[in-house]
């Protein structure tokens, strides 16, 4: 393999690795996805509230870990 294909394991691993390290969390809540998607507050709880993206309830706060969003993104083009 070229040194500058990936397969989408690899892309998956290293935008997880740089959302990890620009925000310092392993999961990520509303306020998190409106900076890395550009939508607005409403739109990002109705896509927090859809049940196919993929969420996770820690008390009382909706959240999803960087792994799932990711992979939500690359899978949801």
């Amino acid at each position: 393999m070229n040194t500058n294909e990936f397969n989408t394991k690899d892309l998956i691993e290293m935008e997880v690795n740089r959302l990890s390290n620009k925000y310092g969390k392993d999961y990520l809540d509303c306020d998190d996805i409106i900076k890395i998607t550009g939508l607005g507050r409403n739109n990002v709880r109705t896509l927090m509230n859809n049940p196919k993206f993929p969420t996770t309830i820690i008390g009382r706060r909706k959240v999803v870990s960087l792994t799932n969003f990711v992979v939500w993104q690359f899978n949801n083009k």
